[in-house]
């Protein structure tokens, strides 16, 4: 594949990205969007369907993870690199989907920016932006 075509595949993976993110209150059933854009520090969380809400943000955070995959190989043209990456975003996401869901069950007012951080961890493409730096580091160091 040409230097041009993976860029312009590159590019279009980072429109993705920010596609998902502007179009998210339309896409993905999130009531705490609302709750975290107003003053959430004195108020109790919103009425949530959880199963709804957990599914979504599995299909939001799936959606990342794909379009992190097809970056990932632009760029680095490496199947390596994606088994690592692959297994990486799926422990994360059991670790944040349990942590994500104690906080939901104990929630209380002090809790609330744990919440916010890990369900942004969910929901935003934060680990691509870990990764790519870390694979061009060890691209380095292993050449």
């Amino acid at each position: 594949m040409s230097k041009s075509i993976r860029i312009v595949l590159g590019l279009l993976c980072l429109f993705g990205f920010m596609f998902v993110r502007f179009r998210e209150s339309v896409l993905f059933y999130d009531p705490l969007i609302d709750y975290y854009h107003g003053d959430y520090q004195n108020n109790p969380l919103p009425e949530l369907l959880q199963g709804k809400l957990f599914l979504h943000i599995t299909l939001r955070y799936a959606l990342n993870y794909v379009l992190s995959m097809l970056l990932l190989w632009m760029i680095f043209m490496d199947t390596q690199i994606l088994k690592f990456a692959s297994l990486f975003y799926v422990i994360v996401l059991i670790i944040l989907l349990i942590t994500f869901y104690v906080l939901l069950q104990d929630y209380e007012y002090t809790s609330h920016v744990s919440l916010f951080y890990v369900r942004r961890f969910l929901i935003q493409p934060l680990l691509i932006l870990l990764l790519v730096p870390a694979f061009f580091y060890a691209r380095k160091v292993n050449s």
